[in-house]
């Protein structure tokens, strides 16, 4: 047990002078390699195969059965991020990161064993269970660690971590398609060696940032730094526990603020590829491919970009962009292809992605100005409940959406358009959310009670019977 105490709270405290540049790398250490959550879908062929190896056969796994993979995941990274987030701001981040890493990786080391033995049962409770608490774990403790570092800078300090996660599956799919075709053989897809390769591989990368990380002294502050005399209306200087924080109308209102902005958009995340080649003929699907390539660019870049901008403009003016810039982007989408415009088409979806990823690294900054520092992580994961409703409703009604036209003779080419209005129009509800955010009553601020003074110290009358 000693050498765990390594991992505790006090241990992690910077000593005078330590760099709080120094922070950064280790919480994209973790986001990067979480992120290839993004990227599970190299996965799906392979695993629709173990038992055909180059095509299906009598036994394998149904495409069905393993999209369940990655939402059950998805589902359990805003529950474990909800659950555990009071844990985390007790046991600090060093403690947080490594059971993310113990858990992201073990999940791979189950789904290992889940696929040499096919039991597709194991697979749900290793990637999806057990790797979806590394996820949750791993997405939240680098951000509540990072607000504290950068409280001059909270919407820039976010963006560099959660534009790890975002770029996570630009390392994760080509290294998981390269390590299957390594391992491959004419007996085997390859794939329960590479889950062993990668979880071992992403365990070892996120210890780097969570022998890393470190907190900030008690009082610490940036060199120069001075905090406003007049906070700006939606900036608080009190604190608000987790407790307190999920009984105020802002926390639900950032929630649908967040649910709104995922499932809009989903909507392109997850008909990427076909739907550029249904509105556009002579697409190839290399072509969509890259195009799917470009928008993961775009989701990446767009995280640091909105919410470094959010700390000029403020983080109430950075969404109502989202929305209202987002709403005018998914009316148009459905006229591109009736113009036949691709390039408007990219573009379109390009700003509508780079929004999306925004909204990820915007909103724990929007947290801190609503609740504080105090239990900001605690917080951040009880909203990420947003992400993981967002993850089941967004694709369900995209996919029933489609389906209704299709089934009521309506062309593949624009099945797609009542898709991108009835999205447009989820983005004008997530605008009246946020416009409906206000302060939080000062009756929900944490007053830290006053021990009452000991019967013997000075000043006080002990009384005799």
């Amino acid at each position: 047990m000693a050498l765990l105490s390594v991992l505790d709270r006090q241990r992690t405290i910077a000593r005078a002078g330590f760099s709080r540049w120094l922070v950064p790398p280790a919480a994209l250490a973790i986001h990067l390699a979480i992120g290839q959550a993004y990227a599970f879908s190299v996965f799906n062929n392979p695993l629709a195969q173990v038992i055909g190896v180059t095509k299906p056969a009598d036994g394998d796994w149904k495409p069905t059965d393993i999209t369940w993979i990655f939402s059950i995941a998805i589902v359990f990274l805003g529950l474990s991020a909800a659950v555990f987030g009071k844990w985390l701001e007790a046991a600090g981040p060093r403690k947080a990161m490594f059971a993310a890493a113990v858990c992201f990786g073990g999940g791979f080391l189950v789904s290992a064993l889940g696929v040499q033995l096919h039991q597709l049962i194991l697979v749900y409770l290793g990637y999806g269970v057990l790797g979806g608490i590394g996820l949750g774990l791993g997405y939240i403790s680098p951000v509540s660690t990072l607000i504290k570092w950068f409280p001059d800078r909270p919407g820039m300090a976010t963006g560099m971590a959660i534009m790890g996660f975002g770029g996570g599956a630009m390392i994760g799919g080509p290294l998981g398609v390269a390590l299957m075709d390594y391992f491959k053989s004419p007996t085997s897809t390859g794939i329960a060696q590479t889950f062993v390769a990668m979880g071992l591989g992403y365990f070892v990368f996120m210890m780097f940032g969570a022998i890393t990380v470190r907190l900030p002294a008690p009082g610490w502050k940036p060199a120069g730094f001075v905090a406003p005399a007049r906070p700006q209306r939606l900036i608080t200087t009190a604190q608000v526990t987790a407790d307190a924080a999920i009984t105020t109308p802002q926390f639900y209102l950032v929630w649908m603020v967040l649910f709104l902005n995922v499932t809009a958009g989903i909507a392109i995340l997850k008909q990427a590829s076909p739907m550029i080649q249904d509105m556009f003929t002579g697409v190839t699907p290399v072509e969509a491919g890259g195009f799917v390539g470009l928008l993961s660019l775009f989701n990446m870049a767009g995280r640091f970009f909105w919410s470094s901008t959010s700390d000029y403009i403020g983080r109430k003016p950075t969404y109502a962009i989202y929305f209202l810039l987002g709403a005018c982007l998914y009316f148009l989408v459905p006229n591109t292809g009736q113009m036949g415009s691709k390039v408007l088409f990219i573009a379109c979806c390009a700003v509508i992605l780079s929004m999306y990823g925004g909204g990820f690294a915007t909103v724990p900054a929007y947290l801190r100005d609503l609740f504080g520092t105090m239990q900001v992580g605690a917080i951040h994961g009880r909203l990420l409940t947003a992400w993981s409703a967002a993850g089941i409703a967004g694709p369900v009604a995209i996919t029933y959406m489609q389906k209704y036209m299709l089934d009521h003779n309506v062309s593949k080419s624009h099945s797609y358009d009542y898709t991108m209005y009835l999205m447009a129009g989820l983005l004008v509800v997530g605008a009246i959310c946020n416009f409906l955010v206000t302060p939080v009553d000062p009756r929900h601020h944490f007053e830290p009670s006053v021990p009452e003074p000991h019967p013997h110290a000075a000043g006080s009358t002990v009384k005799t019977g």
